[in-house]
Parts: C-alpha cells; sequence; structure tokens
C-alpha cells in the first residue's frame, strides 16, 4: 500500500503564486512516476503535469505550460508543483498519483493508469 499527502494548497490573488508537495510512504514502487491532477466544482478531473522516474522527462497539460513547474525529490519521495502566474480558472483541487513504471512512460496524461491518489489539497485563486 501507498499513502500519498499534498500539502501547499491555499487561498491566493490571480498572478501570484503556490508550491504543491506530495510526500509519498509505505511501498512505494521501485521506479514509478508521479502526476498532478485537479478538478475544478462540476467538472472532470483533469491532468496537469507528471515526471517520469528519473526527472528527467516531465509534460504539461497546454493551460498550464510556462506558468507551472514539476519537480521530485526520490530520496525524500516527493513531488513537487510549482505554480506562478496563477488564474482564477486554476481553482481546483489538485491531486497526486503515483504509478509504477517498468519501462517506458507512455500516456502520462491517462488517469486511470495512475495506481495510488492522494486525498487533494484545495487551491483557489481570487480575481
Amino acid at each position: 500500500q501507498v499513502q500519498l499527502v499534498e500539502s501547499g494548497g491555499g487561498l491566493v490573488q490571480a498572478g501570484g503564486s503556490l508550491r504543491l508537495s506530495c510526500a509519498a510512504s509505505g511501498r512505494t514502487f521501485s521506479t514509478y512516476a508521479m502526476g498532478w491532477f485537479r478538478q475544478a466544482p462540476g467538472k472532470e478531473r483533469e491532468f496537469v503535469a507528471a515526471i517520469s522516474w528519473s526527472g528527467v522527462n516531465t509534460y504539461y497539460a497546454n493551460s498550464v505550460k510556462g506558468r507551472f513547474t514539476i519537480s521530485r525529490d526520490n530520496v525524500k519521495n516527493t513531488v513537487y508543483l510549482q505554480m506562478s502566474s496563477l488564474k482564477p480558472e486554476d481553482t481546483a483541487v489538485y491531486y497526486c498519483a503515483i504509478r509504477r513504471v517498468t519501462g517506458s512512460f507512455v500516456d502520462p496524461e491517462v488517469r486511470y493508469a495512475y495506481d495510488y491518489w492522494g486525498q487533494g489539497t484545495q487551491v483557489t485563486v481570487s480575481s
């Protein structure tokens, strides 16, 4: 079993920044990718960003490209999401997810491919 705990959410004004963290514990996979998704009220959960085990490969949704940066620290089993130039439309509950990867990391945006999820952290951007 793997536990994921997100932190760092909150209320911020448009144009501001937040840094989310997600710490993994328990029986983590030997090699795993991690991703961030978000879900706004009344909407489907959508892909935000993902990062490969090595950290070399990163992937972003078009809506956040250039504003958000995903990174990871494998010693701490933690993934981060640095969010800048936040917009009201970024308001959502943000979830991190972990996915075992034994070969190439493909389809990072497919949420059903992830094995475990955190409980989410609320991000609210005021206009």
